[in-house]
């Protein structure tokens, strides 16, 4: 009988539990392009700053389950953020598996969600033990304010004050967000360095080679001059 040794398996067929926590909602990942953005841009500034912590798991829209069972409510963060898990690829995150919940999340608020990010989604946050909540409308058009965060106290979240340039502090995870006109953007108040996505360190990295290059250029042609002063100097010391 002829066999296909190199042909792929007939996927098995979906168990009860995968019925139980879909590893989708079926849910476009954001209600515009400009939020798309945002949510990819913040994703990949954030993988660059826990790139060498090997702890952390950082992730945008998976689907996150609560507790285990019927009784589960399914959320799906714009971004979130857990230490202590570790960073491989996740289907789902299901809390009791990991063992914690997110210790931040992000979500980009829209016109479809601005009243769920800050009524139902917050309170569910909250109830989940997740310490940081921020919220950011990128349109600035919906939220109080296009910048917010919270804190969790004694199971409640708080408002975290702005700081005096407007941006907004991050304890858990050390770092400043601030709402620019070019879009949001991440301060590490450590080193005082900006996060970047990779276009943007490519984008300095040929910069800084640039000016390097032109640089060495200045240097070898101010050389090269002192060399032609030197030779007609001692042209000159000669005939003397």
């Amino acid at each position: 009988m002829e066999t296909y040794p190199n042909s792929r398996r007939i996927p098995y067929a979906p168990t009860e539990t995968a019925d139980l926590y879909p590893e989708s909602d079926g849910k476009p990942m954001a209600e515009t392009d400009m939020h798309a953005v945002a949510i990819i841009d913040l994703r990949q500034r954030f993988d660059g700053f826990f790139a060498d912590n090997r702890d952390t798991y950082v992730s945008g829209t998976v689907m996150m389950y609560d507790v285990e069972g019927p009784g589960r409510t399914a959320v799906s963060p714009d971004i979130l953020v857990s230490f202590g898990i570790g960073k491989k690829l996740r289907r789902t995150y299901k809390v009791w598996e990991e063992g914690k919940p997110p210790d931040f999340v992000m979500e980009f608020s829209s016109k479809g969600t601005f009243q769920n990010d800050l009524g139902h989604k917050k309170a569910h946050y909250a109830s989940m033990g997740i310490p940081e909540y921020f919220l950011c409308d990128i349109d600035r058009r919906y939220l109080p304010t296009p910048l917010m965060g919270f804190r969790l106290k004694d199971g409640t979240y708080e408002r975290i004050p702005e700081n005096v340039d407007g941006s907004i502090s991050s304890v858990t995870l050390g770092l400043s967000f601030h709402l620019l006109d070019e879009g949001l953007a991440v301060y590490d108040e450590a080193t005082g360095h900006w996060l970047q996505t990779p276009a943007e360190a490519a984008a300095a990295a040929e910069q800084r080679a640039e000016q390097q290059a032109a640089a060495r250029a200045e240097a070898e042609a101010e050389v090269s001059r002192l060399r032609e002063e030197l030779e007609h100097l001692k042209a000159r010391l000669s005939e003397d």
